[in-house]
């Protein structure tokens, strides 16, 4: 096959919108979109819900409220939304350059561009985690099938590694509003917590949780901005060949994180959930699936994306779920079996020769 005819990965998803069903003038204007400016915490977020909540209600504000309102909504001016961000509706992308997924495109003619639609090869792989929270699906999901309630409230960054300086003999003090110690060297991301069960003060019924996106090989995107403000906004091939790295996502980001967390989680009698969209699953060496929840490890949920014909965006939805032990977890993020060392000296020795 030439290179004309290889697909390339470009655009999926561009700020939450299908990039080949935007306007010629909308790509132009994301082209030329810069992300500058403070972003607003998450406390600064939650005031200005307050505030605009208020104001909806005809509820006066005070000199200090007004004035707070004022300088929050001036930083939000011309900021583009992310609309994956969980219920805030007020979160804006701090992605640079804004790409949430990729997707595989054809050459047609004149240099424009077709996706590739009817294999699995035409999906979107999601390259923002954030593309993962939409509507916060994913936690709902999760807390249903390992906690028995789908709204488990969700914690964030939670301290679990300690230092090798700390002294295990000392009794561990909560710190004040939920940070960690100094001496915590490591944290799970995400924890859910089932409230409706509790023993005593600690939480009983909890699940450790992560989400994998995916990474991209090749030229940053900001090469493909400028293409697409050269040709007028038009939908064009991409310029330049790209893929996504499941090789850095898998081994050497996320299989670190299991390795590390999983088995403590094991003995505390725990479970880590991983959320991942079905191209990236897909791309991983087989693993042996267990039977039921109560021999696994580890439980992969995956999610797919299904196309709104009305709003023009894609949806995330659930594909699937897959119970496994960390060995077999580890044998599919390795992607395959080392070969034996009669096979591994013949490839020396070829080396050689050549």
């Amino acid at each position: 096959m030439s290179d004309k005819k290889v697909p390339r990965f470009g655009i999926g998803e561009w700020y939450g919108r299908s990039f080949s069903d935007l306007s010629k003038k909308d790509r132009r204007r994301l082209a030329e979109y810069k992300n500058t400016g403070k972003n607003l915490s998450s406390d600064e977020r939650t005031r200005l819900e307050k505030y605009l909540a208020k104001q909806a209600a005809h509820e006066p504000l005070s000199k200090r409220e007004e004035a707070s309102l004022a300088r929050m909504q001036k930083l939000m001016e011309g900021r583009e939304q992310c609309p994956f961000k969980g219920k805030d509706q007020l979160a804006v992308c701090t992605k640079k350059g804004g790409v949430c997924s990729l997707r595989l495109y054809e050459r047609a003619d004149n240099n424009r561009a077709r996706p590739l639609d009817g294999s699995a090869e035409g999906g979107l792989r999601a390259t923002c985690p954030h593309r993962l929270h939409e509507g916060n699906m994913v936690f709902s999901w999760v807390g249903e099938v390992l906690l028995g309630n789908s709204n488990a409230k969700m914690l964030r960054e939670v301290p679990f590694l300690k230092s090798a300086q700390s002294n295990a003999t000392e009794p561990e003090q909560a710190e004040p509003d939920g940070g960690g110690s100094d001496k915590d060297v490591g944290q799970i991301d995400m924890v859910l917590v089932n409230e409706e069960v509790s023993f005593g003060e600690h939480p009983r019924d909890w699940c450790a949780l992560e989400i994998q996106a995916v990474y991209f090989s090749g030229k940053e995107m900001s090469e493909e901005f400028d293409a697409i403000l050269e040709s007028n906004g038009d939908l064009i091939f991409p310029k330049s060949a790209r893929r996504p790295d499941y090789r850095s996502c898998g081994p050497k980001r996320l299989m670190p994180q299991l390795l590390t967390k999983v088995p403590t989680l094991r003995r505390w009698g725990k479970k880590m959930a991983v959320v991942v969209d079905k191209a990236f699953f897909d791309a991983m060496g087989p693993m042996v699936a267990v039977g039921d929840v109560s021999n696994c490890d580890i439980v992969w949920f995956l999610v797919d994306y299904e196309f709104d014909q009305t709003l023009k965006r894609y949806k995330l939805i659930r594909s699937g779920k897959v119970f496994v032990t960390l060995e077999s977890a580890v044998e599919g993020l390795t992607c395959g079996k080392p070969s034996h060392q009669v096979q591994f000296e013949s490839q020396l020795r070829l080396r050689q020769d050549r």
